[in-house]
């Protein structure tokens, strides 16, 4: 596992109980960009048939913030969390109010 990877992982384990048992039918994964938004750092996708997904993506992340250590783990948790929020049917004029857009 990369520390991006970890932290990543870190980001979801940060998760309160309540909401993490919450969590169904959803994958977190990380790629390396993408390939339509390359400056995105992250997205949610709702299907019908197949689980949500959750990505992260490294490349964007890491040139933007990889330059501070602590700052990139920051970065990567806010767009976990903001992720997970669209999940939860947060949108986005509600994640600005909370400082997660």
């Amino acid at each position: 596992m990369t520390s991006f990877d970890a932290h990543v992982r870190r980001a979801l384990d940060s998760l309160p109980a309540r909401l993490a048992k919450k969590l169904e039918n959803v994958a977190v994964v990380v790629e390396d960009e993408n390939v339509e938004e390359p400056d995105l750092f992250g997205i949610f996708e709702e299907h019908e048939y197949l689980p949500a997904r959750i990505t992260i993506y490294r490349r964007p992340l890491q040139e933007e913030f990889g330059a501070d250590p602590a700052a990139l783990e920051e970065e990567i948790r806010i767009t976990v969390l903001h992720e997970l929020a669209h999940y939860f049917g947060i949108d986005e004029d509600r994640l600005d109010e909370l400082g997660y857009a």
